[in-house]
């Protein structure tokens, strides 16, 4: 299967495609941002279709993070991801943020529980716990920070997202410590790809998980138009 992977959901403009019959990440590229999304994406697709030296028509999914992250960017993504695949008809899945920075530990099947935490800033975070096999220990939510320490009594854990530097600095005194502390700025492009391979369509809408109301009016389709426009070309 052959994915096309696309987040623009936090602080980074990225595209990926995975052949997941040869396990291949065949192209991918990554340009960290804060804004600026809109105007990178497209260009950043189109050359990691021709690194890839495919045609849209050939790519069996497009798997796209819908969030928590900036309002203005997942919608700059979602709206690329399904101006995509309804221009090469194809089915456009969707996962959100916390599940991608918790991947790699879980593909590890480590003992340790994962908390993956997004900065929602005013002294709150999104996070996820899951154990090490990926089950669930706390669904997603946002929280205040302190709320997010509490998942301390799950034992020491795996701090990813974002937040995970921010999570460690406050991290209770008396519980084990953090077995790890990643705090990248956005996920692995990589690991949204597998997990759009992964999972059943009917069971990933490609729409917005924004865990609390947005604060900004939907984006214009320009995006989705210029991806039609990009995949007919």
């Amino acid at each position: 299967m052959l994915i096309l992977a696309i987040d623009t959901a936090l602080d980074a403009c990225a595209a990926a495609i995975l052949d997941s019959g040869t396990g291949t990440l065949i192209a991918q590229a990554t340009q960290p941002m804060k804004r600026g999304h809109a105007e990178a994406l497209m260009p950043l697709v189109a050359g990691v279709m021709r690194d890839a030296g495919l045609p849209f028509a050939a790519l069996d999914r497009i798997a796209v993070t819908t969030g928590p992250g900036s309002f203005t960017g997942l919608r700059v993504g979602l709206s690329a991801a399904r101006g995509i695949a309804l221009a090469a008809e194809k089915p456009v899945v969707g996962l959100t943020t916390l599940s991608a920075y918790a991947a790699p530990v879980v593909s590890e099947n480590d003992e340790h529980p994962i908390i993956s935490g997004i900065d929602a800033r005013h002294d709150q975070v999104y996070f996820q716990v899951v154990g090490g096999n990926g089950s669930s220990l706390v669904e997603p939510k946002v929280a205040p920070i302190a709320e997010a320490l509490q998942a301390c009594r799950f034992g020491a854990p795996y701090l990813v997202g974002n937040a995970a530097r921010i999570l460690a600095e406050r991290w209770p005194s008396d519980a084990p410590p953090p077995v790890k502390v990643d705090a990248q700025a956005a996920p692995d492009i990589a690991w949204v790809a597998w997990l759009g391979a992964a999972v059943d369509p009917a069971a990933a809408p490609a729409r917005p998980f924004y865990l609390r109301p947005p604060d900004a009016k939907p984006a214009s389709h320009q995006t989705a138009r210029a991806a039609q426009t990009a995949t007919s070309s």
